[in-house]
């Protein structure tokens, strides 16, 4: 039996040899790719702790964490001054509408009008002018809501309260 084993490997001694030296070769190659990996692993790890001992590295990353909890505060301090600011907002007149109108149908042009100053709850005023050959006269009512409170509101006052809430002024679709 040996010598058929000894028989074989004889006879095919040049495709022993290919398979070997084929093997070698791909042995070689990754070799090669291992090492030229390490090293470009090694040369990013001289920059990252070029002159920095483990020591100076903790202390960055315990500056940094420190920084982001102030980071956090700040951010914390705007988010509450945006809510004043917000709630602030709600409160204040932002909501306007005006209707300039001509209270004698043959004299005069549109020299009268009513001013809806609103804030985001509709609630304000109305301020109303009336002008006429002897004068001109002018009114205040609160608004509550969109809604007149204590006096009866004219049709120029609605109109100027709606022109304030456009949410609420029916829309109207054009037929085709």
């Amino acid at each position: 039996m040996l010598a058929w084993i000894h028989s074989m490997i004889a006879s095919h001694t040049d495709g022993v040899l290919v398979g070997i030296l084929f093997l070698s070769t791909l042995a070689l190659l990754a070799s090669i790719i291992a090492l030229v990996r390490m090293y470009l692993l090694a040369r990013k790890l001289r920059v990252i702790f070029s002159g920095k001992s483990a020591t100076d590295l903790e202390k960055v990353i315990r500056a940094h964490a420190g920084e982001l909890k102030n980071f956090d505060k700040e951010i914390q301090e705007l988010f509450d001054i945006s809510n004043t600011i917000h709630h602030l907002a709600q409160q204040s007149i932002h909501k306007i509408g005006i209707v300039r109108f001509n209270p004698f149908k043959d004299l005069g042009g549109d020299q009268s009008f009513a001013i809806a100053l609103l804030d985001a709850a509709n609630s304000g005023f109305v301020i109303s002018s009336l002008h006429t050959r002897e004068g001109t006269r002018i009114y205040a009512k609160p608004v509550a809501q969109g809604k007149a409170q204590h006096y009866e509101l004219t049709e120029e006052e609605k109109r100027a309260i709606a022109i304030a809430t456009p949410e609420k002024i029916p829309k109207i679709e054009h037929k085709k």
